[in-house]
C-alpha cells in the first residue's frame, strides 16, 4: 500500500498521510482549514515497513476505513510536574 505523506502549515509537528498523492477529496473540509496548506513530504511503500511516530498498521486502517490518517505531534511535557516527580523520588530515597 502506497500513501503520501504532507505536513500541515498551520500546525507543527501534524502530519496527513492519504492514499493518493494530491487527492484530499476524502479530508473532512474543516480538517483541512485546520491542516493549512499541505506540503509535500514524500510517498511511501507501507507494506514491511515501520514508521517513526505511529503504529504503520493503524495508519493502513484508517488509510482504508477513513481515506486519511492525521499525526498529530505528542503533548508538550510537563517539565514542572516532571520536576517535581524528580524531587519527591530523591527524598524518598534520602530517607
Amino acid at each position: 500500500m502506497l500513501c503520501a505523506i504532507y505536513k500541515s502549515s498551520k500546525k507543527e509537528g501534524a502530519y496527513l498521510y492519504i492514499p493518493k498523492k494530491d487527492d484530499f477529496s476524502q479530508v473532512p473540509d474543516t480538517l483541512m482549514q485546520m491542516f493549512g496548506k499541505p506540503t509535500m513530504v514524500m510517498v511511501v511503500k507501507l507494506d514491511g515497513r515501520s514508521l517513526a511516530q505511529v503504529d504503520v498498521e493503524k495508519v493502513k486502517q484508517s488509510l482504508t476505513d477513513e481515506g486519511f490518517f492525521l499525526q498529530l505531534p505528542p503533548p508538550p511535557k510537563n517539565l514542572l510536574d516532571e520536576h517535581k516527580e524528580r524531587k519527591a523520588r530523591q527524598q524518598s530515597e534520602d530517607e
